[in-house]
This record gives C-alpha cells, sequence and structure tokens, in this order.
C-alpha cells in the first residue's frame, strides 16, 4: 500500500531561511539542499564561530545577515557570492576583509559596524554598485584613498570610530546622501566637503572641530546639520546659504554668537544651541518662521530680542540658566508656544503679555527673583506653573495682592516671593505637608474670607534694608506643619468659644475676623 508523500517534503525551492535566534553552534547542512535557490540566509545573534567554505558554493544567495555571532574570520570565499546584493556581517570578532571582497559586484548593502576593523581593502573601491555603507563603533583609523570611486553611494555610516582625517576623493560622492561621521578624533574638514551636492543628513558631532569651512554653506540640499559636542567658537557668516535646513544642532560648543545670517534660513525648524557662551541672538531669529523648538539653555543670554514674537510656530522654548533680567513684551506674540522655561535666571517680572500666548500649558519660572506674577496668567489654560524646585505640585492656589508702587493687582502665593534657596530638594516633603495642610484646613467660613484676610506679604518700605534682594516682597517665615495645625486647633476653639459666649447671630462677622485674624497669621 503506497501513501502519499506532502507536497512541502517534495518542494526543493526554497528561497529564504531564516534562522536568526536559534543557538546555533554551526551552520545546518540541511541548508545545502537549497543550493539552486536559496536567496535569504538569516543567521544572526546565534554561537556561530566560523563560515564554513560549503556556505560561499550557495551562488543564487543576494542577502547573508551574520550579526550577533563570533566570528572572527571572513573567508576568501566570500568573492564567490557574485550575486550578493546584502551583507551584514556586524557584531563580530572580524578584524579584517579579504581583497577578494570586491568580486562581490552586486553588492549595494553592507554593514561592518561592531568589528575590531582597523581598516579597509584598496580593493573594497571596486565595489561600483554599493548605495549603504555602515562602519559604526569599530576602530577604524583610516579611509581608503580611493573611496571617491563608490559613485552610487547614498548612505556613509562611520560613527564612533578613530578616524583623523577624510580623504579628498570623498568629495566625488556626489550621490551620498547621508554622512555620519559623529564620534571620530577629527579636528579639521577638507574645504571640498562643500562638494557633496545631493548631502541631505552630516553628523559631526563628538569630534574635535574648532571650525567649519565656509564651503560646507553651498550644500543647497542640506536637511539636518549636527555640529554639538565639538569646540566651535563662531560659526560661518555664510551659514545662511544653506536655504533647505530644518535642523541645526550646536550643543555642547563654546559660541559666542550666532551670525546674522541665519535668519535666512526661512525651512529652520529646531536649533539647539544650549552649554555655549552665547550672550544674545540676533534680532534676525524673528524670520526664521519655521522654528518650532529653540532650545537656549546654560548660556550667558542676558536678554532676548524682541523679534522672537515673531515666531508664530515656536512651541518649545528653553532658556534656563542663563542671565535673563527681563522678558520682552513680544513674547506673547509666540501664538503657538506650548512650553516655556526660563529656570534659574535673574527675572524680577514676567510680561504681562505673556497671557497673548494662549496655548501655552507649561510655564517654569523657578529660581529667578519674581516678587509676584501678573493677573493676567489667569487666563491661561495652564496645567503646569512652576515656582519653586521644591514644589510638590504643578500648580499651587494663588492669592491677590497690591502693588503699592503701581497700584496694580498681581498674584502671590507661599513661594513668593522668591528667594535663593540653599536648601536644594530638602524642603520637598515639606512644602507638600504644607500645601495639603491649608487646602485640607478650609471650611465654608474660611472659604468665603480666604481672598479678603490680610496677607502676610508685604512690599518694603523706603528706608528698609534687605541684604538678599532689596525692594522685593517679603513674606514670614513659614511655620513647620505640626505648629500650624496647633495654631489652625487654637483658631476654631477661639471661634467657638466667641460664638458659644454671645450666641448671637449679629455677632458672628465679629467673631469670624477674630478667627480669622489668628489664622491668618499663619
Amino acid at each position: 500500500m503506497f501513501h502519499c508523500i506532502p507536497l512541502w517534503r517534495c518542494n526543493r525551492h526554497v528561497e529564504t531561511i531564516d534562522k536568526r535566534h536559534c543557538t546555533l553552534n554551526y551552520v545546518p547542512d540541511e541548508i545545502y539542499r537549497y543550493a539552486r535557490s536559496l536567496e535569504e540566509l538569516m543567521l544572526d545573534a546565534n554561537q556561530l564561530r566560523d563560515l564554513p567554505k560549503p556556505l560561499f558554493q550557495l551562488l543564487k544567495l543576494r542577502k547573508l545577515t551574520v550579526s550577533d555571532n563570533e566570528i572572527a574570520r571572513l573567508p576568501s570565499e566570500i568573492g564567490n557570492l557574485t550575486e550578493l546584493v546584502e551583507l551584514d556581517l556586524s557584531r563580530n570578532d572580524i578584524i579584517e576583509l579579504p581583497e577578494n571582497i570586491s568580486n562581490c559586484k552586486s553588492l549595494q548593502v553592507a554593514d561592518f559596524s561592531g568589528n575590531p576593523l582597523l581598516r579597509l581593502p584598496e580593493s573594497f573601491a571596486q565595489l561600483q554598485h554599493l548605495t549603504t555603507l555602515s562602519i559604526n563603533d569599530i576602530s577604524l583609523q583610516t579611509l581608503p584613498e580611493n573611496i571617491g570611486s563608490l559613485s552610487y553611494l547614498v548612505s556613509l555610516e562611520l560613527r564612533e570610530n578613530v578616524l583623523t582625517f577624510l580623504p579628498e576623493s570623498l568629495s566625488q560622492l556626489h550621490k551620498l546622501e547621508e554622512l555620519d561621521i559623529g564620534n571620530n578624533e577629527l579636528y579639521k574638514l577638507p574645504q571640498s566637503i562643500g562638494c557633496l551636492i545631493s548631502l541631505k543628513n552630516l553628523w559631526l558631532d563628538g569630534n574635535h572641530l574648532s571650525e567649519i569651512p565656509a564651503e560646507l554653506c553651498n550644500i543647497k540640499s542640506l536637511l539636518c546639520l549636527d555640529l554639538s559636542e565639538n569646540k566651535l567658537e563662531f560659526l560661518p557668516e555664510e551659514l545662511g546659504g544653506l536655504v533647505s535646513l530644518t535642523d541645526l544642532l550646536v550643543s555642547q560648543n563654546s559660541l559666542e554668537y550666532i551670525p546674522e545670517s541665519i535668519g535666512k534660513l526661512k525651512n529652520l525648524s529646531i536649533l539647539k544651541a544650549d552649554l555655549n557662551k552665547l550672550t544674545l541672538l540676533p534680532e534676525t531669529i524673528g524670520n526664521c518662521e519655521s522654528l518650532t523648538e529653540l532650545v537656549l539653555t546654560e548660556n550667558q543670554i542676558q536678554t532676548l530680542p524682541a523679534s522672537i514674537g515673531k515666531l508664530k510656530r515656536l512651541s518649545n522654548l528653553n532658556c534656563d540658566r542663563n542671565n535673563l533680567t527681563l522678558l520682552p513684551k513680544q513674547i506673547g506674540g509666540c501664538s503657538s508656544l506650548n512650553v516655556f522655561t526660563v529656570r534659574d535666571n535673574y527675572l524680577k517680572k514676567i510680561p504681562p503679555e505673556l497671557s497673548q500666548a494662549t496655548e501655552l500649558h507649561v510655564l517654569d519660572v523657578s529660581g529667578n527673583r519674581l516678587p509676584y506674577l501678573p493677573m493676567s496668567l489667569t487666563t491661561l489654560h495652564l496645567k503646569a506653573l512652576w515656582l519653586s524646585e521644591n514644589q510638590s505640585k504643578p500648580l499651587l492656589t494663588f492669592q491677590t495682592d497690591e502693588d503699592p508702587d503701581s497700584g496694580e493687582k498681581v498674584l502671590t502665593c507661599v513661594v513668593l516671593p522668591q528667594q535663593p534657596s540653599d536648601s536644594g530638594y530638602d524642603n520637598l516633603a515639606r512644602f507638600g505637608a504644607l500645601e495639603s495642610l491649608v487646602n485640607g484646613m478650609a471650611d465654608e467660613a474660611w472659604d468665603g474670607k480666604a481672598m479678603n484676610r490680610i496677607s502676610s506679604i508685604h512690599f518694603l518700605d523706603e528706608g528698609e534694608d534687605d541684604d538678599d534682594d532689596p525692594g522685593t516682597l517679603l513674606r514670614r517665615a513659614t511655620p513647620h506643619p505640626g505648629e500650624l495645625k496647633t495654631m489652625k486647633k487654637a483658631a476654631e476653639n477661639l471661634r467657638n468659644d466667641l460664638n458659644a459666649a454671645k450666641g448671637l447671630d449679629s455677632n458672628k462677622n465679629e467673631v469670624n475676623n477674630a478667627a480669622d485674624g489668628v489664622t491668618t497669621s499663619v
């Protein structure tokens, strides 16, 4: 009696084999059965130590990936795979590539990242169809002088190597769109880098560059330029030539100014210039009409230009840890502003016009010298307002007060006027307990009179001295929560005793006023 053999057992035409994450110590022999048809072989994340010679008789292979193994040597037989299009050898222990890898004439995508390679063979430049080359996180010291022969190269990744210079022939890569040479040992860029006319993304971060050649600004197609973590003291005046630029990252340098020509970057969306030595922004920054994110943290900026109000699309503005003493009233023109932080500056006033930025949801003004906040801020739908690093809640309960100098009504609370803090975050629990206690002790009588009670905050009169910050609002020392409970109980007992003694409704207001007077002293 004959049994039917399933068709899948008869089928020898297999194009793809996926043996990733299979804890393999060697390449399974069954793979070689499909030598006539196999096009894709994936052996990533195993424990392979070598690639056997029979593997390179799979002449139909178009994709071979063996990343995350323990392979120490790439056999010269790799040159047999003339139809190979994609080769991934990343994160192995390969110390050199054989010269005859150049026989892989069809190779388009190659990844050698995470191997202890020191150099590429000169013959490598003969891979005329190569479009993507990744050699990240190794110890590559030099590039072949003839690398410019890779005329079809679109993406070149060389991050985290020890390259000290770029060969002049690199400028011949006219189709190159992405060049990543971040975290190397570059001290200078060749002027010929401006010949990369198709370049869209250029990462130069984490090097030792002290200047950028003006020729770089000739690349009209450039969208992203990352120059962060270098030693730049200035940017070329020709910066405005990068007319397509959307992202400019210059964080952690020694820049003292940004050139006026930045105003020509109409497409600029993100500008990160934190951790520099900037003292001001050019007025032309207001012409960057597409700007959505501006990060200026940890500089020496004393004031923002009035033109900043022209940035209608700006949603995130960070000016923490600068030397700001005032904000321009035009800041309210940033109609899309969502997050505005000016922590740790020297501000003594917030302009009322800030309330015109109706999309503002997060405002951080902690660590300044503010005696009060403008009443206009009550029109905003804030989700978080930070006045102190010790806050336990994003929003505090405010009361109204009056500035005797101007007569305007202002907002005050327990952390206003602001005073320099010596204790850091040690008071976090105390402030949390204080706010919880004050909110929890309110009753109907308290709610009705809270806004009319005598404020413990007062302005300094002429002749009074304040060593820390003359001319600002003062508040009495905040009692410990335990003292507050005692005061609260005493106030309640006093009110109850007075009501019981007099028992007349007509005297109710007087009794409440006496009790409130005691409570207000808290």
